[in-house]
């Protein structure tokens, strides 16, 4: 039987796991809204527009992704 708390540090890894993927996640999703932004602006001519639409849009992405991921994590360590 094991003792109570033996799975502490393997929990702990976990939640270290999680933090860095979902900063990872994030950071993917708003640097490649950003570029793509300006690859359309490059195109149209826009300005800035369209490379703030794509940082944002990838913002957005990246903190679904996020939250998606998280609920995939709470519901693994619940049952």
């Amino acid at each position: 039987m094991p003792e109570p708390g033996s799975n502490r540090p393997n929990e702990a890894w976990k939640a270290a796991g999680l933090v860095g993927s979902l900063g990872v996640e994030v950071a993917l999703a708003v640097l490649g809204g950003h570029f793509a932004g300006r690859y359309i602006d490059r195109l149209t001519n826009g300005g800035k527009t369209w490379m703030i639409a794509g940082t944002l849009a990838g913002l957005v992405l990246g903190l679904a992704g996020a939250v998606l991921l998280i609920k995939r994590f709470l519901e693994d360590t619940n049952g």
